[in-house]
């Protein structure tokens, strides 16, 4: 008898290939029909796409490729022959977007509420093999939320309570310095998948559907004794809004998704990549007529700042995150000649562009994930300083402005400051970085110092303006004295700017910056000790 016949187990009759054949199959008809058509259609009626249907409706088609699709909760008879198999409350594998491979799972809200199922190893939702995928290939990684997390019933099938923390978001931190990690919340989210919902690059939520918060009404009524529904305790106009917990807010599912697919258009795979360069029919020597009179003449009137941006940027380019939240700042992804550009840009509608605690917060996340993506920053300045008043310092403006000061001052990509208007004070510093080359350019509206000149007069001048027999009269010749000193070409006569331009300019000059940064971001390829996105 030869090794070969000694090592091989017998081969299975043909009669028990074919049971297992069959067995397979059905396991997998099980599977396809999730929670039951009752609890399906029950998902339908709520205005909710279920698990599977979210994913073939984001992905390219026929590019899933699920994994663990088998694990779930087997019946069996007395015989130990399967009568029917339970699926496991998550849906997970790979797939494609656009052609680019991710991660991607959510929770099945048909099959018990898109609770965990309690197997030994999880697919996803509390951590578990769909982050450990996303992190060992280094691909991005979606989140389709759709659960509650865990639930107190769990400790008496377990016959203990768990120390908080064993199922951690260790790996779901980790991934936030690795590759781009985005989340939907399509349902209603609360414990580990809202905090999971927050460990993201991009989050989003569906109007009329979605909530998030630490915890649902039943639990607020049980502490505080208050009375409230899930959509006022966390619903967009909460959570995106007001909170700014999750970024963007979308009208439908399928809104959702395609902003979900947009915001990875401009992300690489991962932190040892560059963005991807797309092609560009919008020439780089456009320049926009416009633009020459966009800013009024009058130095206190608004203007519109994304129209601005958008005579600059790559026509049609633009994505816009946390348009609601913190409106006296923009943040969005656009690009210059087909490369990925982070743009920050000050609204003068919004306190005249002042910079308030909302503002600073949502500046210093737009900042880090710019600087973990390897992503070049352009800052659009129309600011007259941090935002004033007893609203403004019992918010924090203060502290969360020069937090935005401290991470401008860190960055590692290059960054360009393009000053409109105003520039002013410490909010001003949080438009550069002085520890790179700290390239500013200004237009001929430009302004800039330690305050505007009117309120520097009337305290630098308090006495002198009250001991005037007009003291009106005075502070307006104070005030024409020394605004002749804030010219912009007298600060480029001292290479204090380095260029002032013809604002027909923009876009040529910083297409040609962001196309010479490519070569300085390939060279810091790859995780920084700081690199990372905070929630």
């Amino acid at each position: 008898m030869s090794d070969r016949e000694l090592s091989d187990p017998p081969a299975p009759e043909a009669g028990e290939r074919t049971q297992r054949m069959a067995e397979l199959a059905k396991r997998r008809a099980d599977v396809e029909e999730m929670g039951g058509a009752a609890n399906i259609e029950r998902q339908h009626q709520a205005g909710r796409l279920t698990v599977r249907e979210r994913i073939a409706g984001l992905t390219d088609a026929g590019s899933f490729r699920e994994v663990g699709r088998l694990a779930g909760t087997g019946e069996y008879d007395e015989n130990l022959n399967l009568k029917k198999l339970t699926p496991a409350t998550y849906v997970a594998g790979t797939a494609r977007i656009d052609g680019r491979t991710v991660a991607i799972g959510g929770e099945d809200f048909t099959v018990r509420g898109g609770t965990s199922f309690g197997a030994m190893r999880r697919k996803g939702g509390q951590g578990g093999y769909i982050e450990d995928l996303a992190h060992h290939y280094k691909i991005p990684l979606v989140n389709l939320i759709d659960g509650a997390g865990g639930t107190v019933t769990s400790a008496k099938r377990r016959g203990y309570v768990v120390f908080p923390g064993v199922d951690g978001f260790e790996r779901s931190v980790e991934l936030l310095g690795e590759v781009p990690v985005v989340s939907a919340v399509l349902g209603t989210a609360a414990g580990g998948p809202a905090g999971r919902a927050i460990l993201s690059h991009f989050s989003v939520m569906i109007e009329g559907t979605s909530q998030i918060f630490a915890a649902g009404p039943p639990v607020v009524k049980r502490s505080l004794g208050q009375e409230i529904t899930k959509e006022d305790l966390g619903g967009p106009k909460v959570s995106v809004d007001k909170a700014g917990s999750i970024h963007n807010a979308a009208k439908s599912e399928q809104e959702a998704f395609e902003q979900i697919r947009r915001f990875l258009s401009f992300m690489p795979q991962n932190v040892w990549e560059l963005p991807p360069v797309t092609p560009c029919d919008d020439p780089a020597e456009r320049m926009d007529e416009d633009l020459l009179t966009i800013v009024p003449e009058k130095r206190t009137q608004p203007y519109d700042m994304r129209k601005l941006v958008s005579m600059v940027v790559d026509k049609d380019s633009s994505f816009e995150i946390r348009p609601t939240y913190g409106k006296a700042l923009i943040t969005m992804l656009a690009r210059l000649g087909g490369r990925v550009v982070g743009i920050v840009a000050n609204n003068p509608k919004i306190y005249g562009g002042a910079m308030d605690a909302d503002a600073a917060r949502k500046q210093i996340h737009f900042m880090e994930l710019c600087d973990t993506f390897h992503i070049p920053l352009v800052f659009f300045v129309d600011v007259p300083g941090f935002m004033v008043g007893l609203k403004a310092e019992t918010e924090g403006a203060l502290r969360e402005g020069m937090r935005a000061v401290f991470t401008a001052g860190r960055l590692s990509v290059p960054t360009l400051t393009l000053v409109i208007r105003k520039c002013y004070g410490m909010a001003g510093m949080a438009t550069c970085n002085k520890n790179d080359i700290d390239l500013k350019i200004a237009w001929p509206t430009g302004e800039w110092g330690s305050l505007p000149v009117e309120g520097g007069v009337a305290a630098a001048f308090r006495r002198e303006i009250a001991a005037a027999e007009d003291p009106k009269a005075r502070e307006k010749e104070l005030e024409t004295e020394l605004r002749a000193y804030s010219s912009p070409f007298r600060t480029a006569e001292a290479l204090a700017v380095e260029e002032v331009i013809d604002p027909r300019e923009t876009r040529p000059l910083l297409c040609e910056y962001i196309a010479l940064a490519e070569s300085r971001l390939k060279v810091g390829l790859g995780p920084r000790a700081k690199a990372g996105v905070a929630p």
